[in-house]
């Protein structure tokens, strides 16, 4: 059992990695099999997140209702209204802007190829923890981000095509995506995770509908309204929003338990699960060079888990000599 907030702060980034792949495979499935917009895309994926998270708030109400029990215990107690509306706002309009650009993308790149441009996003988010929240940031994590960065480009084998004007698409998307990451860092102690998630939902749908309005008004396709006409379409729409409201609820628990600059190198697990699901939905199998991409993926998460473990256990060991062999 992982008891030291570091190690389940990794371990749930790792579980939250392995899904997030599943839902942009969903939307690529919508965007190009379904002929839905991108833009209704994602204004699908949030807009089911929220009614999932509006579900989960009146089980945990109706449960706590009959049980004395739960009633006491104030992790199964979310607030509707946050403390910090106008932040929770910002992180959805930053999320949604992000999760919007991103279906763009996937629509016309391969889904491991725009996962791949992403993942300048921990290098990005390093650099903004130490400018803004005064994290220390040691070389090994330096060193980890950029090994893990170079494997991500191993795995996907970027040519020149791949940094046209498309490539930019996902560069935003990690921009903004750091961005979101780190005020949910700063911020992510002030409310429960639901709270966060119902709220910043709210700010990424208005933010959708938003650039919808404005696609509709210049005649942007990617960017209309389009409803889905199949019920295979339907069920994908409903596995967007569970995957989406599920990933972030542990994304931000995560980054409550540790700092953004311990947890960015794990953000590359993220290609593993994609290139999986690149195969099996999408029959684009890695070669070679990628299994040798993966591998170095795999091996700086793992790196930066045990280091931060055995610093922890070391630091334990200081101050209570015997405890970290008990």
């Amino acid at each position: 059992m992982l008891t030291n907030p570091v190690a389940r702060a990794m371990a749930l980034l790792v579980v939250a990695m392995s899904f997030i792949p599943l839902m942009d495979a969903f939307g690529k499935l919508l965007s190009t099999r379904h002929d839905i917009a991108p833009a209704s895309v994602a204004l699908g994926r949030f807009g089911v997140q929220i009614v999932w998270l509006l579900l989960t708030f009146g089980g945990l109400a109706l449960a706590r209702r009959g049980s004395v029990r739960l009633r006491r215990q104030a992790v199964l107690a979310p607030s509707l209204r946050p403390s910090r509306i106008d932040v929770h706002l910002l992180r959805g309009a930053l999320h949604g802007s992000a999760s919007l650009l991103f279906f763009v993308a996937v629509t016309y790149m391969p889904l491991a190829d725009a996962i791949a441009v992403f993942f300048v996003e921990p290098m990005i988010l390093i650099a903004l923890s130490a400018l803004f929240l005064r994290e220390q940031v040691g070389w090994p994590r330096r060193v980890a981000a950029v090994v893990g960065f170079g494997g991500a480009l191993l795995v996907i084998q970027p040519s020149y095509a791949l940094f046209g004007p498309v490539s930019l698409l996902p560069l935003a998307t990690a921009t903004l995506f750091a961005c979101y990451l780190l005020v949910t860092r700063r911020f992510s102690v002030d409310d429960h995770p639901l709270t966060m998630q119902l709220w910043s939902g709210t700010g990424a749908t208005a933010t959708t509908l938003a650039f919808i309005a404005v696609g509709e008004v210049v005649g942007a396709g990617d960017y209309q309204f389009t409803l889905p006409s199949t019920s295979t379409a339907v069920w994908l729409f409903l596995g967007i929003g569970a995957i989406s409201a599920f990933a972030h609820i542990v994304i931000v628990i995560a980054f409550s338990l540790a700092e953004a600059s311990v947890l960015a190198p794990f953000n590359y697990l993220e290609i593993v699960t994609a290139t999986f699901f690149g195969f099996v939905v999408f029959d684009d199998f890695p070669g070679s060079l990628q299994w040798v991409g993966i591998a170095v993926i795999v091996a700086t998460g793992l790196f930066i888990f045990f280091r931060e473990r055995k610093l922890e256990a070391d630091s334990l060991a200081a101050i209570r000599p015997g405890a970290a062999s008990t």
